[in-house]
């Protein structure tokens, strides 16, 4: 994230930590070097519209403790980082709820050229009131509303990326100084619930039209979102158990909305701990525990679920209530696991090392062991890996635990001949959406409009003979 403290609240003031230079473009150049010397698959970067305000009433506790605030929007850095590698790939955090579709398709086309088809839009709807406060609302929209609204702005987007222009509309016809045929780009004359679109896509067709979709729905109303649209789901859960849940129910929605269940691909966040041996990554772990941070945590959680914790004594136990702000949050804090009994003192301390996401502490053999339980009994496709500092926990991944899953034939040694993302998700030569994806209704349908004027630009017999 591009911010001072994501999800580890009180690991930034570590000596070594370097999240403090997220201000600094070389920072980021730094990172994506790094991870494409790993051969990462890409470089995901979360984003929150907000302050976490609801803590005590006040944003003081957020700001104190930089959780999530200083925050720069995610788009920015892309560019310097996508110039400084040939194959990271980058997932951005944008919301529906608070953009127009006709410029936000322009952007993500924009830097879908400029990364050569390696973008990828994790759509979320928001979940904060200070975001809805100072984006001119009194109040955010109900949490199914915003899927709604989401619904349309992707729709539209949709129609921009994949209805608007045809695939040879740009000539580049210098002789007769034609750089695109007019004919080719049709206006989408878009007119929804939300929002009036009636002109053409202001980009040309990038490599991947429509970048790969990544989304996070937990709630009923975002599975039904997230098993339409996504290409790619990125979940959180505390145990195998409640994940294969959970991707077994995408998985099933997807069916039933017409598309082909295996190819939602389905990643868990899991942070790690890893050193040479167990006892080794445990004292490590206690060590990275001894910084964490009480009020940066609750302001934390405070944030995502909308319940204020700190009139509480910290051993008093939660219960499930539900809310407009992140439900997936109060899911996972106080029914997703039974077994486990949930007080501010817990939370604060679950949240300190890895936030919502399980943390494997262990050696390279017992990481990559535990990796690969999950893969296992959750059938899932892969991981989402949430650092504790930066870059260390990425060091030492790539030092530890990638070549013991290299030596397991988990890992690749190099990329593939893929070269946009969405052919390293499915498959070399699957640049566009397939034909099952929602998006793909579009291109037919501009497929058909072409088919149509074509025929109509036949002759129907014979030619009549020229009057004199």
């Amino acid at each position: 994230m591009t911010c001072v403290m994501h999800q580890s609240p009180g690991l930034w003031a570590r000596p070594e930590d370097q999240s403090t230079r997220y201000k600094d473009v070389e920072y980021w150049v730094e990172l994506a070097k790094l991870l494409e010397s790993a051969k990462f698959d890409g470089l995901f970067i979360a984003d929150v519209l907000g302050i976490y305000d609801t803590y005590q009433g006040s944003h003081e506790a957020a700001v104190r403790r930089a959780m999530q605030v200083p925050v720069h929007d995610p788009l920015m850095q892309v560019s310097a980082m996508a110039a400084a590698t040939e194959h990271l790939a980058f997932g951005i955090t944008v919301s529906t709820t608070y953009e127009q579709p006709y410029s936000l398709a322009r952007r993500f086309s924009s830097l879908d050229h400029l990364t050569k088809g390696r973008i990828a839009w994790n759509i979320v709807t928001s979940y904060l009131d200070s975001a809805a406060r100072n984006l001119g609302l009194d109040r955010q929209m109900s949490h199914d509303e915003r899927y709604d609204l989401a619904q349309e702005v992707i729709e539209v987007c949709y129609k921009l990326w994949e209805g608007s222009w045809e695939d040879d509309a740009v000539v580049e016809d210098r002789t007769n100084q034609v750089y695109a045929d007019p004919d080719k780009v049709h206006p989408i004359e878009h007119e929804g619930t939300y929002f009036s679109v009636p002109g053409i896509h202001l980009a040309e067709p990038s490599p991947q039209r429509t970048p790969v979709i990544w989304q996070a729905g937990s709630s009923t109303k975002g599975r039904a979102f997230a098993a339409r649209n996504a290409e790619a789901v990125f979940t959180v859960a505390p145990t195998t158990t409640v994940l294969r849940r959970y991707v077994d129910d995408i998985r099933t929605i997807a069916a039933e909305a017409g598309r082909d269940p295996r190819s939602v691909k389905i990643f868990t966040e899991v942070a790690t701990v890893v050193a040479p041996t167990d006892e080794e990554a445990q004292a490590k772990y206690e060590e990275l525990l001894s910084w964490a941070d009480y009020e940066g945590a609750l302001a934390f959680y405070a944030g995502i679920t909308g319940i204020d914790l700190s009139t509480l004594d910290p051993d008093t136990p939660l219960e499930y209530v539900e809310t407009d702000s992140a439900r997936f949050a109060l899911e996972i804090f106080s029914s997703a696991d039974p077994t486990r009994t949930w007080t501010p003192r817990e939370v604060s301390r679950f949240v300190s090392i890895g936030a919502m996401g399980p943390v494997i502490v262990g050696s390279p053999t017992t990481v990559a062991d535990e990796l690969e339980r999950w893969v296992e009994d959750a059938d899932i496709d892969g991981f989402n890996l949430a650092y504790v500092t930066t870059p260390g926990t990425f060091e030492d991944f790539i030092e530890y635990v990638i070549p013991e899953l290299q030596a397991r034939g988990r890992y690749w040694e190099d990329y593939d001949e893929s070269e946009t993302l969405r052919e390293r998700i499915y498959e070399p030569g699957q640049k566009r959406v397939r034909e099952d994806h929602p998006a793909a209704v579009h291109r037919r349908a501009l497929q058909e409009k072409v088919a149509q004027r074509d025929r109509a630009a036949e002759p129907t017999g014979p030619a009549e003979p020229a009057r004199v």
